[in-house]
């Protein structure tokens, strides 16, 4: 490989949130989604070249900042964005509060798929709005989504939208063109605005590509941003795509109103030098990440038969069944925690559905990697 994914980087005390909440030098964390892998050359070149300018000032939205994502997501993904639909803004979810606050109405029900990203349901209940779970379906260690429910829940006159992970986070499913169809054509019959969060769209297994819903759908709501594939969550930098010109200008205007579409520094330089100079890196980076997920599945099958990994192509993150121990997450994560010292996500946090089960972060070179599991088996017995 042309880059060191085995790099072993120090990232205690540098406030950093993965490592820094630690109770002791002892604990290995593996929980939020964030990467222990350098960025690409490119990037840091990028933000140095910045830096030996010396000034950080205001900043305007160049063309190369369009530029790099409409030929990226053309190249990569076959959706051709035009210019005029993109709306810089400083992350994912800032993006989607104020997407919420400017598209539904207090009381409105938002729709979401359980279990899914914890966060989604603080956009929502934190807006005065109500959470609505459409839990997907889940059989032998795989998610499907439930049609039948997600239409009964999409026809109530007070469900006006619905968030779709798309790739879903934490299941790792690749939504495929049938269910993207289904969910477009139910929420046109039904008139439900669809949010598509594919921040992971980017860390897919080698082989598999995932479809945006702007594909599907030119009337949906599409959040994006190079931070989790190129691990620059911490520059603030994420786009929105918007093809209706009339919900763009509602939700542009929203992001203004909220202070949420002003560029750092060093953002616009980071995601320009992301997708025109670093799909190399990504693209190892991506095989790396496969390995894990095989090393993971080996150890489990081996020393954790009881622990069921839910198949997954894509996200560097892992949901792993534990319903064999009978113990909700909660107990799970701190007993883990407390006799190992190994940090994980409870499953609860995504939704009740998600009760018994854990996420695992595996962006992480092989030794810590393995240490990880070895923490999990011991904590486990």
């Amino acid at each position: 490989m042309k880059y060191n994914f085995d790099e072993y980087i120090n990232r205690r005390n540098t406030h950093c949130l993965k490592w820094d909440i630690l109770k002791s030098d002892d604990e290995l964390p593996m929980w939020v989604a964030d990467m222990d892998f350098s960025a690409a050359p490119a990037i840091k070149d990028a933000l140095q070249k910045r830096i030996d300018l010396g000034i950080f000032g205001y900043n305007i939205i160049p063309d190369q900042w369009y530029d790099a994502y409409i030929s990226w997501w053309d190249k990569r993904h076959h959706l051709k964005m035009k210019k005029e639909g993109l709306i810089f803004s400083t992350g994912v979810i800032p993006s989607l509060s104020s997407i919420v606050r400017k598209m539904t109405s207090p009381g409105d029900k938002v729709l979401i798929q359980t279990p899914v990203y914890n966060i989604f349901f603080n956009s929502i209940i934190n807006n005065g709005r109500i959470v609505l779970e459409s839990p997907l379906k889940y059989d032998n260690g795989n998610y499907e989504i439930d049609f039948e429910d997600l239409e009964s829940k999409l026809s109530d006159p007070k469900t006006t939208m619905i968030i779709l992970s798309n790739p879903h986070n934490p299941v790792g499913k690749i939504w495929d063109k049938k269910s993207l169809q289904s969910i477009s054509e139910l929420c046109k019959k039904h008139n439900v605005l669809v949010v598509s969060d594919e921040i992971h769209c980017d860390i897919t297994e080698p082989g598999y590509e995932y479809i945006p819903f702007a594909v599907i759908d030119p009337d949906c709501i599409t959040l994006i941003a190079p931070s989790k594939a190129f691990n620059i969550a911490g520059l603030q930098s994420s786009a929105i795509y918007i093809q209706n010109k009339e919900i763009y200008e509602l939700v542009n205007r929203g992001l203004n109103t909220d202070e949420c579409a002003e560029p750092s520094s060093f953002a616009l330089d980071a995601a320009i030098a992301a997708f025109n100079q670093s799909e190399d890196w990504l693209y190892e980076m991506n095989k790396y990440i496969s390995k894990n997920r095989k090393l993971v599945k080996e150890y489990l099958e081996t020393n954790l038969p009881n622990v069921k990994l839910v198949e997954s192509k894509a996200t560097y993150l892992l949901w792993l069944d534990l319903k064999a121990y009978s113990l909700s997450s909660k107990d799970l994560s701190d007993k883990i925690r407390e006799k190992t010292g190994l940090l994980l996500s409870a499953g609860d946090a995504y939704g009740e559905c998600g009760d018994g089960f854990l996420r695992m972060n595996i962006a992480s070179p092989e030794e810590i990697l393995m240490d990880g599991l070895a923490r999990l088996k011991a904590g486990l017995e």
